[in-house]
């Protein structure tokens, strides 16, 4: 609390107590009081009237201080008022009840956002599952029809499903927990799923594939896993150079696994690195070489790799990316394996 403010709203009073004051002075003197007396009276006025003010502003000083902290523990400070204790002043209950009406105004405005937000979500998840059907009826007839538009158009397939899981992972990646099927993999089982799902977008853009398969199993959602991997084949082949490669391999690091997804793309700035994983953050190659990026790729796969226990570190000198998935191995599980 503001000591200065405090005294400044007091003025009033302490003026009309001033006033008081040299009223009764006069007052005593005229009805034959001696000075020694009239002083006495004063100055044990002012004493009272001190004492009085110094313990009011230590008081509500203590008192909106405890307000403050206690505000400042809650995270949704719009319930206030549902946790202080009810105040004794007049003036005080007033505001009291006035953080009341607020509160429960805040309340009701959150449970309504919160609720059309899960309706909206609801929708988009049912349109995307909806419009997969026709989207893989045309993948086959365009399969089963062999031209070099069919394989254009396959193409084009691939990445409208792509945006479509995009849009589906991105509205489902706050509550992940609720799709978990958590169960043993193995590692390069999901790498080669990954790279049949893209293997049009692969091979329209030259893209070869180096792979150095081991049999390492890891313990993950083998779907979200996918997700993961596709998201970064995409990113690999949009910021390609002539005769692009992509590299697989797994390295085997005390008590974690590590598939490494290498490329000799253009590489990210080193500026940039610290925040390819931001939200909507394209970097100066994304602002150069696609006019359509959106920097939502790297972000989803930050925020599931943290969801799912996986670290996620990228590396880039110059040119090409190396990009790493950390899997941490349950010790539990491998002292049963040894």
């Amino acid at each position: 609390m503001n000591g200065k403010l405090y005294w400044k709203q007091k003025m009033p009073v302490m003026f009309l107590n001033i006033l008081c004051m040299i009223g009764l002075a006069i007052f005593l003197h005229v009805t034959g009081n001696s000075i020694d007396s009239i002083f006495i009276i004063l100055l044990l006025w002012i004493i009272i009237l001190t004492a009085y003010f110094v313990a009011s502003y230590h008081s509500r000083k203590v008192q909106m201080e405890n307000l403050l902290s206690l505000a400042e523990q809650l995270k949704e400070r719009y319930l206030l008022s549902e946790v202080m204790e009810k105040p004794e002043r007049a003036d005080d209950q007033v505001y009291y009840q006035l953080l009341k009406l607020a509160g429960k105004s805040m309340l009701e405005q959150v449970n309504e956002v919160g609720r059309e937000r899960t309706q909206y979500k609801e929708y988009v998840e049912q349109w995307i599952h909806e419009i997969k059907t026709p989207i893989t009826a045309m993948k086959l007839l365009c399969e089963n029809n062999h031209s070099q538009v069919m394989k254009e158009l396959l193409t084009q397939l691939e990445k409208v499903n792509r945006y479509t899981e995009q849009a589906l992972y991105y509205a489902r990646s706050e509550h992940t927990e609720k799709d978990y099927s958590v169960r043993e993999i193995r590692l390069f089982d999901v790498v080669h799923q990954s790279i049949a799902e893209n293997k049009y977008l692969l091979l329209k853009n030259g893209v070869g594939i180096d792979l150095q398969e081991t049999d390492d199993t890891i313990y993950s959602d083998e779907k979200w896993l996918c997700f993961i991997l596709n998201q970064l084949i995409v990113n690999s082949v949009k910021y390609r150079t002539e005769q692009p490669v992509l590299k697989f391999y797994a390295e085997q690091q005390g008590s974690q696994i590590v598939l490494c997804v290498q490329d000799n793309g253009i590489g990210i700035d080193a500026g940039d690195l610290p925040r390819i994983f931001e939200k909507g953050f394209t970097g100066q190659n994304g602002r150069k070489a696609l006019q359509n990026s959106t920097g939502i790729g790297l972000y989803l796969c930050k925020r599931l790799c943290d969801k799912l226990g996986i670290g996620i570190w990228a590396e880039s000198k110059g040119s090409g990316t190396i990009i790493r998935l950390i899997f941490h191995i349950n010790d539990f599980i491998q002292r049963v394996q040894d």
